[in-house]
């Protein structure tokens, strides 16, 4: 097959969406298809085989790191130029736009998948007056697709109840061969711990922006003596979290790639994410794929992945204690520990990326089959 993959955001951002772009179209050309991503300009030309089509892009004012591309009529020439089989957008908002255009307009099949849950970020933003609206475009974007995706159930539940249509679930995946608890290393463990490795440390990995509500891990660090935090990721949200964080051992370590990232995983105590507006929670199995155990909000997608007790412990994000509990309940289970370590590796490798791509070859093939026989 011959993808054009529209997407509002790729390399060289870091953040969930984009490691799952990187790893699906790495597969898609292993597995023999050709894949054009079409996104914002700074990727490179190609990427494991893969044309790369960059647009020129400004910044988004209240994220500066995401750069918003403006569709453009030089994409249909590149289109027919690649004669794509099907067409792919990525988190429709305004390049995702053209994807859905071009779609109709070349009569190719389209198929559309929601990563970022959108409308509840405009509560963080100061912008909740507009979520009704917000959820009025994403259906009109979305129910122009033969098939919709999701990472996560609760995903596919809530799209069907705003009234988007034709919802199917894209299983997640996680690079198990990376992320590995053999990567423990001390000099990892005394790098985030900034010189106190025998201390507790808690670990954060992901956008340091307002949704993820990091700022809920103060009380969990306060609460646990001696406790040490390290925060890996950057984002707008960054200068108000070290105020937020002045006077406590937390770390700012900024990116983490590749094994020093794995190491960072399983060199720490816990890793602990309050964030409720997850679509699935890549970070997640990456934590659970190198034995780290993991204290999540029992929120959006991640029930999908952790199991309260077994291979991690859920909170609910409502009671102001919750994180705190399951926090100590996890860090005073020192017989459990070996356990739960054990459990979230097996979830993990569960899902690795080739499985999660044939699946979306699958979806690919129906939804081709479904515009052909519309057509006849």
């Amino acid at each position: 097959m011959r993808i054009a993959l529209f997407t509002e955001t790729f390399l060289p951002k870091v953040d969930g969406i984009v490691t799952r772009l990187r790893h699906t179209v790495e597969q898609l050309q292993r597995h023999g298809h050709q894949v054009l991503v079409i996104c914002p300009a700074g990727a490179p030309r190609e990427y494991h085989g893969a044309q790369i089509y960059g647009l020129s892009a400004f910044p988004l004012p209240l994220y500066p790191e995401l750069k918003i591309a403006v569709p453009r009529p030089a994409i249909r020439a590149r289109l027919e130029q690649f004669r794509p089989d099907l067409i792919h957008v990525v988190n429709p908002a305004v390049l995702g736009l053209a994807g859905i255009y071009y779609a109709k307009m070349l009569n190719l099949p389209l198929v559309a998948s929601y990563h970022t849950h959108l409308p509840q970020y405009l509560q963080h933003y100061g912008l909740g007056a507009l979520e009704g609206f917000l959820w009025e475009l994403l259906k009109a974007m979305h129910n122009q697709a033969q098939l919709n995706l999701c990472t996560s159930t609760a995903m596919v539940a809530e799209l069907r109840d705003r009234g988007i249509e034709r919802l199917d679930l894209w299983q997640r995946g996680v690079d198990t061969e990376m992320f590995h608890p053999s990567l423990t290393s001390a000099k990892m463990r005394q790098r985030l711990s900034q010189g106190h490795p025998d201390r507790p440390l808690l670990l954060y990995v992901g956008r340091v922006s307002p949704e993820k509500e990091i700022e809920q891990i103060k009380p969990v660090l306060n609460a646990v003596p001696g406790a040490r935090l390290a925060i890996v990721g950057d984002g707008p949200h960054r200068e108000a979290l070290q105020k937020h964080f002045r006077g406590t051992p937390t770390h700012f370590v900024g990116y983490l790639r590749g094994m020093e990232l794995a190491s960072a995983y399983a060199s720490a105590d816990a890793f602990v994410f309050p964030s409720r507006t997850e679509t699935l929670g890549l970070v997640l199995l990456e934590a659970m794929a190198a034995g780290c155990p993991v204290v999540a909000a029992n929120s959006g997608g991640i029930p999908d992945i952790v199991t309260d007790g077994v291979n991690g412990y859920l909170f609910d994000p409502q009671d102001r204690q919750g994180a705190i509990a399951a926090t100590q309940r996890l860090l005073a289970a020192r017989a459990e520990r070996d356990s739960l370590r054990a459990e979230a590796r097996r979830e993990a490798e569960r899902w690795g990326w080739s499985a999660a791509t044939a699946q979306l070859e699958e979806f690919y093939r129906g939804a081709i089959a479904t515009s052909l026989s519309v057509a006849a």
